[in-house]
């Protein structure tokens, strides 16, 4: 892998203290338990991403305005709901976007056995790749939680995991326009420290399979209005790979 694509580096054998262990398990730019992929240098690229669908409620109307404004995105599906919503997961696939592993069931991982784990991985990936019909080689852990186990499960099994550098809190059902703003302050960071934007919004919930999710959808549409003529590139992470 291109070391130009991995914030940051080396795994450590002993994190000190709780906050150390904390920081290490789920903070998203994270490398002290091993490699994640965040976002490479290049100010101008942005990857949209989905979380937790799909979700017949909400990921039709924003398939249908990506397909407006000519972008793809990323999808990290939850295995169940991916083998619930089979034509929906075809039709993400057959629009060009991205597929990526959310687990089967959306646990929190580092309070899992190891069997569970696997579990959770393994029952994602053969649902999404039985449904979508092409090979899936992104993984998301839920909450980004992770753990030197869970990376190692999902690198053994030729997966890389992602984490993000911009997080739109949307699954705190704020206003469109709250969302919008706080996406937006980030990228403007990235931006201006000379990094790409991994933008984690939320087209689902672990909670119900037909979340309320239309504020992520018109803050998307607000981002994408307001993203023309700013000379910036939307990008699917697998570019990034």
């Amino acid at each position: 892998m291109n070391r130009g694509l991995i914030v940051g580096g080396a795994a450590v054998a002993v994190i000190a203290g709780a906050g150390g262990l904390a920081y290490a398990t789920a903070a998203a730019g994270s490398q002290l338990f091993g490699q994640v992929l965040v976002a490479p240098m290049g100010a101008a690229q942005i990857a949209l991403t989905f979380d937790d669908g799909p979700n017949p409620a909400a990921t039709p109307y924003l398939l249908d305005l990506l397909a407006r404004h000519g972008v793809r995105a990323t999808f990290f599906l939850i295995g169940r709901y991916a083998l619930a919503e089979r034509l929906l997961v075809r039709r993400v696939v057959e629009e060009g976007h991205a597929v990526g592993n959310h687990t089967m069931t959306h646990p929190r991982l580092p309070l899992c056995s190891h069997a569970r784990i696997a579990q959770e991985i393994d029952g994602a990936q053969k649902a999404i790749e039985d449904v979508a019909g092409t090979a899936v080689r992104l993984f998301r852990p839920p909450h980004g939680y992770r753990t030197p186990y869970v990376l190692c499960a999902a690198r053994e099994r030729g997966m890389v995991t992602t984490t993000w550098n911009v997080i739109g809190n949307d699954w705190k059902l704020p206003t469109a326009e709250r969302i919008t703003r706080r996406v937006e302050a980030g990228m403007a960071r990235n931006r201006s420290a000379g990094w790409a934007s991994n933008v984690v919004l939320h087209d689902g919930s672990q909670a119900t399979p037909r979340a309320d999710r239309l504020r992520t959808v018109a803050a998307t549409a607000m981002l994408l209005a307001q993203s023309k003529g700013m000379g910036l590139r939307f990008v699917m992470l697998e570019e990034w790979l």
